[in-house]
């Protein structure tokens, strides 16, 4: 039995550092995909108005959820305050059982985000591991006071103390500089064109555009098909738009909804992204603020100018960003939906060099430094 247990903890640490060290790499991703369960929570009426608060947290919960992973599972590999950990840890793995359990059962998920962007698994394929772990963490709690720390009281503190000060360092660093392991279909190499095709002999999703409204600080839903009689924007207060399935295909492009318009509403997509030169594409989401940003790219503007590289601005709220370009004349600004702006722009904002399509690099904000340099290097 000793060494059952011994193998149970192994495979249960292990698999949690794993996973965390994966979700580090990204926890905006795994914000989104939280704020993603919100919102389906909210239109099915669970607590509407604490899922619609939640939002507002996620990144919060991200960062804190995947340093506890790592921590978890760095406690279980040596022993260390198992009686504490372990309930801990059932806690913890019920909770992602229910959370793949529900994603699995309700068929509204493609994933549930448990090993990022990176490797990522089914529901179904989600749902299983958790049975698996739950099994295995029940067997390590129920003979947590048989299991002996493998190190001192002192050492097992210092690797514990030393794991969470990674796991907080890593995801700032991310959070800032981009991810280090690129695992977007954004990513640099990519062709953004044929990122957007569908694969050939593949059969596409069948879907209809859905609209999500707030009336009597209850959420609805409806198709452009069957708005409601009593419609008037007094009354129902938008929330977002977004495309429901209804057949299942057996492929599906890469990059979706990846559409650019002018401030006239015009697609210019494949016009821009046909371009034989090299073009700059800066995506900003929202309004980030006057950051330091803003002084990193009257330094990076002047160099984008000197090798006559356009300048897009792809954003969701050009009209409350323009102020920022005072300085910047003749930049091109193009709108896009918030969906795709946030899979390509892990950092608010994110610049990427762009030649006939093809992702040469990007950069996060506070690397644009580094970016004038390679831009000159590269183009001459």
């Amino acid at each position: 039995m000793k060494s059952i247990i011994t193998i149970s903890r192994y495979i249960v640490g292990i698999l949690f550092i794993f996973s965390g060290l994966v979700k580090a790499n990204d926890p905006l991703g795994l914000a989104y995909k939280m704020q993603e369960f919100f919102e389906v929570w909210a239109q099915s009426g669970w607590l509407p108005n604490l899922m619609h608060a939640m939002n507002d947290y996620a990144l919060a919960f991200s960062v804190i959820m995947i340093a506890f992973e790592i921590i978890a599972g760095v406690a279980v590999l040596v022993g260390w305050k198992m009686r504490l950990f372990s309930w801990l840890l059932l806690l913890l793995i019920i909770f992602f059982t229910f959370l793949t359990g529900y994603a699995y059962l309700s068929g509204k998920f493609r994933s549930c985000g448990c090993f990022g962007d990176c490797i990522p698994l089914t529901p179904k394929t989600s749902f299983i591991k958790d049975i698996v772990l739950l099994l295995l963490i029940l067997l390590i709690f129920t003979w947590r006071n048989k299991i002996r720390p493998a190190l001192s009281s002192f050492g097992s503190a210092c690797i514990i103390l030393l794991s969470l000060i990674f796991s907080i360092w890593f995801q700032w660093y991310v959070l800032k500089h981009l991810p280090v392991a690129d695992c977007l279909p954004f990513k640099k190499g990519n062709n953004i064109p044929e990122k957007m095709k569908i694969p050939p002999g593949a059969v596409p999703d069948s879907t209809v555009i859905t609209f999500v409204y707030e009336k009597d600080s209850k959420t609805v839903e409806f198709t452009s098909d069957n708005f409601p009689d009593d419609f008037d924007d007094s009354i129902y207060h938008f929330v977002k738009r977004y495309d429901k399935l209804i057949r299942k295909g057996n492929a599906e492009p890469a990059i979706n909804d990846f559409v650019l318009t002018t401030l006239h509403d015009n697609d210019t997509t494949l016009q821009v992204l046909s371009d034989p030169g090299y073009s700059a594409f800066l995506f900003i989401k929202d309004d980030p603020g006057k950051d330091e940003w803003v002084n990193n790219l009257e330094l990076l503007y002047p160099v984008l100018q000197q090798q006559r590289i356009n300048l897009f601005v792809i954003t969701n709220n050009a009209s409350g960003i323009n102020a920022y370009f005072n300085a910047t004349p003749g930049v091109t600004f193009l709108k896009c939906d918030v969906v795709p702006i946030k899979t390509a722009a892990r950092t608010n904002p994110t610049l990427y060099l762009l030649k006939n399509g093809t992702i040469l690099n990007k950069w996060s904000y506070a690397d644009w430094d580094d970016a004038a340099k390679e831009i000159q290097a590269l183009v001459n």
